[in-house]
């Protein structure tokens, strides 16, 4: 007589020895993906350098994740965020060279995005100033937008923007992207990508 029980438990571990060696089971669905945060707070960060004049534009370091620097600079009220092993190995990557037209600023905390604990990517929430859409005093509106950045090894720079008005979940479709394209993303040949809802806020980081 055959034993039912067993074989409930041999048919299932065969399908899926079966869909392993098949390729239906992707080596991705092992890894464990996770977020951690560090601030960008001016208490939290270092000033190098002097400041330029006439603008008075600022240099800061900030620690960040595994060994890894957030270099933030500012510039006639624009600012750009790179990452690097050290400020000047930082200073030379293309998201250094990276900045939105409009007056801007970046929020004070950094998401960093991990596979098995190594990170791979930072999500960041900017505020960019839309010179269509003045308040009552004549000021532009600052529109939020999440930027994914990938890090090392290879180049870093933008990989996605996510409109943070048009999108309640931004966030998670912040991370979304980042999983599914940072690593792979090549800096100066594929393009930023715009993910999620579209909204003012990805149109003025385009342009």
């Amino acid at each position: 007589m055959k034993c039912v029980p067993c074989l409930l438990f041999v048919i299932p571990a065969a399908l899926a020895l079966f869909a392993a060696a098949s390729g239906l089971i992707s080596p991705a669905s092992a890894q464990t993906f996770s977020s951690s945060y560090t601030s960008t707070a001016p208490k939290d960060c270092r000033s190098i350098g002097k400041p330029r004049d006439p603008d008075g534009g600022t240099t800061q370091v900030c620690p960040g994740k595994s060994g890894l620097v957030v270099v933030i600079s500012e510039d006639d009220l624009r600012q750009t965020v790179s990452i690097g092993p050290t400020p000047a190995a930082a200073a030379k990557e293309p998201a250094a060279e990276t900045w939105f037209a409009p007056f801007n600023s970046t929020a004070n905390t950094v998401e960093w995005r991990a596979v098995d604990g190594k990170p791979f990517a930072i999500i960041q929430r900017w505020l960019i100033a839309d010179n269509d859409d003045l308040d009552k005093s004549g000021t532009p509106t600052n529109k939020p937008v999440l930027a994914v950045t990938r890090l090392p090894p290879g180049p870093v720079c933008h990989v996605a923007y996510i409109d943070g008005q048009a999108n309640r979940n931004a966030n998670e479709v912040a991370r979304q992207a980042a999983d599914e394209f940072a690593r792979d993303f090549k800096c100066g040949k594929d393009d930023v990508k715009v993910v999620g809802e579209k909204g003012a806020a990805v149109n003025l980081a385009k342009h």
